[in-house]
């Protein structure tokens, strides 16, 4: 240690030592820099970077070593071979390239790089060694050098462990000062082993200073040069980089713009306009991009102005903005470009989507407001007469819930096609909602032209849709109001329309019908009569009478039938067959049902025990998941025992989600109460229906008793049921007997139970509670009258 500390301050010129030092600091900052920047750069610019710090690390090694043989003072003049001196500085350059080419920073290779590092700076060194000339030679001492070597070897794994693991400034200067304490060490370690024996025999070697001084000036400003450039390109390039990242991170496309000529792009610019960077830079902006306004594109404008493409996709829109700033000391332009191309298709679409109906294209029910509205306003001016036609398809819903919705989809776009094809030019066909559509003729159409136009509709139909050939047709009802006569404001009009279409659906289906006073009158008095129906509840205005169910083998009361009577305050007795079905319509029928239920269980638990009581029930009511629930509240609110509760329904109610309706009758059926099919035989699938569920009885419809004694197939009908009856142990009623005649025809067939005006008419019920069996009822012909025998129609 004390031989090497001797070497360096006692042989060698301590200013140019230190000028040596300095070059081998600025080498290695330069170096850790160089690679950190290229960890940091992409794939193509690494391997620029490490280039560079390879030259940056070789050359300040070379230029440290040589600088320091001109600093030694040696009792024997020395000078350099240029050959060995060039072959030593490409060992240097070429020894760091392989050291960074093949690891640097990983476990195993870190320690590979350092050796390998250390073999190039000892390498350098001897070759450097090797280009000496002197009259003297030169001998070694290797153990030194040795120890030397693996110091410097533990210095500049050090160095690259420092590198790996520090971060910030520390992550620089920390390693760079380690490798140049493994340099320096390893270059005056082997200089203080070096042996110098002069020979006289040798040529001589003549030195100048001034050659010398030269010679330490010129690698020392070639070696600062070569550092300081490096270092300000690190510099330059990470500016130039991140503004150029951050101007390719922007969404917008920017050109900077002097003269017109084009100075710089960004990658988005690049993009929108299909081009590479250098088919843009130094042509002329106007030669891509034209803007709406016909100014050259650099123009500077207050606000953005669109501009398109002058080749290529000449339909792309793009938003150009032009600011003047100050690039490269000079006034010029930037051109910010925005596409607007997939925007404005959007906002072409929600504009589309906006106005027409999204799934069959037809106008949409506001768009169609506002038509109807301009229209109405410029006929008032001219007194021309239009149509407007309400349309409803018929059969739609059936088709909806056996196929699907998407079934049902493609017939909206089928109807709108039609639709489409019967019209003609000024004609506005919308779909205001679900299977409602409506037309609006051009002016000049009047009653005649609308009903034509109603006509070829309909018969365009018949065409595309028959129901015998596609199980998906569907059929069309068509209400037809006319301007100025059927009303002069859009409300009035198309309220016109609307019972001009309730019409037509009355009259059958798949007709047309034209409005009148009458219809709106009709239609006035309904939804006045549906009003008061709310709240005949509330005002006590319906009341039940109860109708006797006879026992044909014994003539003895089995119990009694609930009828729902409706006492108008106005209208006096409104019939059954009127409100109920306007009840089922609206839905008040659930309200009304409940309370049927449970004034007729209340009044029934003071009857004598052995009476039931029967009630009708609605098949809008089993659309309620919780009907059974509620039937045992109201029994057990009531007192009444399940097994005196029968409830009479219709195969209507099996009809829609018969899976539900059965399921809720079984849980009726579990309560106790007796469930029975009433009006058999009018319905669809009547055996099916018995062979679903268990009911408790049939009920034959009072029809087919009416025409018994005139009729051969009626009674044949009534023979079959009872037959049927008898066969799956049912009870059957007759129901609407009025004569002797009819009572005995059924006796004959062989009935169990017989109900109609023969045994007793609607009243209040039994007066006094005896026992069933008692209740005996004298047979004798009452006049014939016409009622409907149940409590809900």
């Amino acid at each position: 240690m004390f031989t090497v500390l001797e070497c360096v301050t006692d042989r060698h010129d301590r200013s140019i030592t230190v000028i040596s030092g300095s070059i081998a600091l600025l080498g290695m900052l330069a170096f850790y820099h160089l690679i950190q920047r290229a960890e940091e750069s992409t794939a193509s610019r690494r391997r620029n970077w490490r280039l560079v710090a390879a030259f940056s690390a070789g050359l300040s090694v070379w230029a440290t070593h040589f600088v320091a043989m001109l600093a030694y003072e040696g009792t024997v003049a020395l000078r350099f071979d240029l050959v060995f001196t060039t072959l030593s500085a490409a060992i240097a350059v070429v020894g760091f390239w392989l050291a960074i080419r093949y690891g640097l920073l990983g476990a195993g290779s870190m320690v590979a790089s350092a050796g390998l590092i250390t073999l190039t700076v000892a390498a350098m060194h001897f070759v450097g060694m090797a280009g000496l000339r002197a009259e003297a030679h030169l001998h070694f001492a290797w153990a030194p050098i040795a120890t030397g070597a693996v110091v410097a070897f533990a210095l500049f794994t050090l160095s690259l462990l420092l590198f790996s693991r520090l971060r910030g400034r520390s992550r620089i200067a920390a390693p760079a000062l380690c490798a140049v304490f493994g340099i320096c060490t390893l270059h005056f370690v082997t200089m203080s082993a070096t042996i110098i024996t002069p020979d006289p025999s040798l040529p001589a070697v003549v030195i100048d200073m001034a050659d010398n001084v030269w010679l330490t000036s010129a690698i020392t400003g070639v070696t600062l040069l070569i550092l300081v450039s490096s270092a300000i390109g690190v510099i330059i390039d990470r500016h130039l980089v991140d503004l150029k990242g951050f101007a390719n991170s922007t969404l917008d496309g920017l050109a900077v713009v002097r003269d017109g000529v084009i100075l710089e792009v960004n990658a988005k610019f690049s993009a929108l306009l299909d081009r590479e960077d250098g088919d843009l830079v130094g042509r002329r902006a106007d030669q891509f991009l034209v803007a709406i306004d016909d100014q050259p594109i650099d123009q500077p404008r207050r606000s953005a102005v669109e501009a398109s493409p002058r080749s290529g996709d000449h339909a792309r829109i793009f938003e150009v903005a032009v600011h003047t700033i100050e690039y490269g000391g000079r006034p010029s332009e930037v051109i910010a470009v925005r596409d607007l191309t997939e925007r404005r298709a959007v906002q072409k679409k929600v504009e589309y989507l906006a106005r027409h109906d999204m799934l069959t294209g037809l106008t949409n029910r506001s768009i169609f407001q506002e038509s109807l509205q301009t229209q109405l306003e410029r006929s008032a001016v001219t007194g021309k007469p239009f149509g407007l036609l309400a349309l409803d398809l018929d059969r739609f819903k059936a088709v909806n819930d056996l196929f699907g919705h998407a079934e049902g989809d493609r017939v909206l776009r089928d109807v709108a096609g039609i639709l489409r094809a019967s019209c003609r030019g000024g004609d506005t066909v919308a779909r205001i909602g679900g299977d409602e559509f409506v037309i609006l003729t051009a002016e000049g159409v009047d009653t005649e032209g609308a009903g034509a136009l109603a006509a070829r509709i309909r018969s365009t139909f018949r065409e595309r849709m028959n129901i015998a050939l596609d199980p998906t047709a569907v059929g069309v009802s068509i209400g037809i109001a006319v301007f100025p006569k059927d009303g002069a404001d859009a409300d009035a009009l198309t309220q016109a329309a609307d019972v001009a279409l309730y019409r037509a659906k009355a009259s059958g289906r798949g007709m047309h019908a034209f409005y009148d006073l009458a219809m709106d009158q009709e239609r006035r008095d309904r939804r006045q009569l549906e009003s008061d129906l709310r709240q005949a509840i509330s005002r006590n205005e319906l009341h039940l009478l109860f109708q006797p169910i006879q026992s044909v083998d014994q003539a003895a009361i089995l119990g009694y039938e609930a009828l729902l009577r409706w006492s108008h305050p106005v209208r006096g007795n409104v019939p059954p067959d009127v409100f109920i079905p306007i009840a089922e319509e609206s839905g008040i029928i659930l309200s009304i049902g409940e309370w049927v239920l449970r004034e007729a269980c209340r009044q029934a638990a003071g009857w004598d025990p052995a009476l039931k009581v029967a009630v009708n029930m609605s098949a809008v009511q089993f659309r309620l998941a919780n009907l059974a629930g509620a039937i045992a509240s109201v029994l057990d609110a009531t007192g009444l025992p399940p097994a005196r509760l029968e409830l009479e329904i219709t195969e209507t109610a099996l009809l829609k989600d018969r899976v539900a309706t059965l399921d809720i009758l079984r849980q009726i059926k579990a309560l106790g109460v007796k469930v029975v099919m009433d009006d058999f035989g009018t319905g669809y699938s009547s055996l099916s229906n018995l062979q679903s569920f268990p009911f408790d009885g049939l009920k034959i419809d009072r029809s087919f008793i009416a025409g018994m004694d005139h009729d051969a197939n009626a009674r044949a009908i009534v023979r079959a049921v009872v037959s049927l009856g008898r066969s799956l142990n049912l009870p059957v009623t007759a129901e609407g007997i009025e004569t002797q005649a009819q009572y005995r025809m059924i006796v004959d067939e062989g009935c169990a139970h017989a109900q109609g005006y023969l045994f007793g008419r609607p009243d209040t019920g039994p007066e006094t509670v005896i026992g069933a069996r008692e209740h005996r009822v004298e047979l004798k012909t009452t006049k014939p009258r016409k009622e409907r025998n149940t409590c809900l129609d």
